[in-house]
């Protein structure tokens, strides 16, 4: 007995792509998709949780690194107000690290569920703009990371010499990952501009010509969006999305360029002009003759009766 590997009738993708699932299975894969992200997202706070420890070490040493955050013995303190605040807080520093563990399981199952629905060029232009996202992010918690510890040193030196400062663990954690977050969600501002640029909306000559206005905003962003008061945040920010901007702006002359060559061997013919037929002068050769079918004999008389049944 053969068994064939080959898959028979066409997969869910290609049903889904070409319409012909029902409402019924399109929920069915919905509740399969989420339950694989959620078994992935689960099992990446496993994991998390037991990175926890050794993440938390890796945050807290730009406190750590200062003269103003060790006793007289020398250690590095932080204070707990509360019994279970450290707990609480490994916990939802294990679940950050769990999405992010399992970001390319719960990523693909999103991305399963809808690229059916999207065109080929459409998938194209998803594929390049994650694979940009992601480091543009991790570029951004890096100058966070960066930017706590000459935050850190700024403030704790502004205070008077008689004043003790000990930073509560949870306020500390929580405004280091909201640092984190911020400059991971600003790092991805030119991805927008690609966007308008790639869809027609804007073209770069009219990108690069607010220019000032975005460095307005990027300044202004940055201020309000930065958790400390002082300046060095604020202007690591705004310098990087700067740059960032007018990088964005020289991929749009690119792609305004190649769309002109695109378009350039349309130009000389009128929107009216029918295009020219070009006529075959090769002779076709005639078919091979086939043989004459006998016909079928007549069928028998049905019997009326007697009915489909019987």
């Amino acid at each position: 007995m053969a068994f064939s590997l080959r898959r028979r009738g066409p997969s869910n993708f290609e049903r889904a792509a070409d319409g012909s699932m029902t409402l019924i299975e399109h929920i069915r894969e919905l509740r399969t998709r989420l339950f694989r992200a959620s078994l992935g997202i689960l099992i990446g706070f496993i994991i998390g949780f037991l990175l926890s420890e050794r993440v938390m070490d890796i945050m807290d040493n730009p406190y750590c690194a200062l003269p103003q955050s060790k006793n007289a013995e020398g250690q590095c303190m932080l204070l707990q107000l509360g019994p279970a605040d450290v707990l609480l807080l490994q916990l939802r520093l294990s679940l950050w690290l769990g999405l992010i563990i399992a970001g390319p399981i719960w990523l693909f199952q999103l991305w399963a569920f809808i690229a059916p629905g999207l065109h080929r060029h459409e998938r194209r232009y998803a594929y390049a703009f994650a694979a940009i996202a992601a480091p543009l992010f991790a570029a951004g918690g890096f100058l966070a990371f960066f930017v706590v510890h000459t935050g850190l040193e700024f403030l704790l030196q502004i205070g008077p010499d008689n004043i003790q400062t000990t930073l509560e663990v949870g306020r500390y954690f929580s405004f280091v990952t909201n640092l984190i977050l911020i400059f991971g969600v600003a790092f991805e501002f030119p991805l927008i501009i690609l966007m308008l640029n790639f869809v027609g909306l804007a073209s770069a000559k009219r990108l690069l010509s607010w220019w000032r206005v975005a460095i307005f905003a990027f300044f202004a962003f940055s201020a309000i969006a930065t958790p400390t008061p002082d300046p060095f945040g604020m202007t690591a920010l705004a310098l990087c999305l700067c740059v960032l901007y007018f990088a964005a702006v020289g991929v749009a002359f690119i792609n305004d360029r190649r769309k002109r060559r695109a378009q350039e061997s349309f130009d000389s013919l009128d929107d009216d002009e029918a295009s020219p037929l070009e006529y075959d002068t090769e002779p076709i050769e005639a078919g091979e003759q086939f043989e004459v079918v006998t016909p079928v004999a007549a069928p028998l008389p049905i019997e009326r009766r007697y009915d489909e049944t019987t």
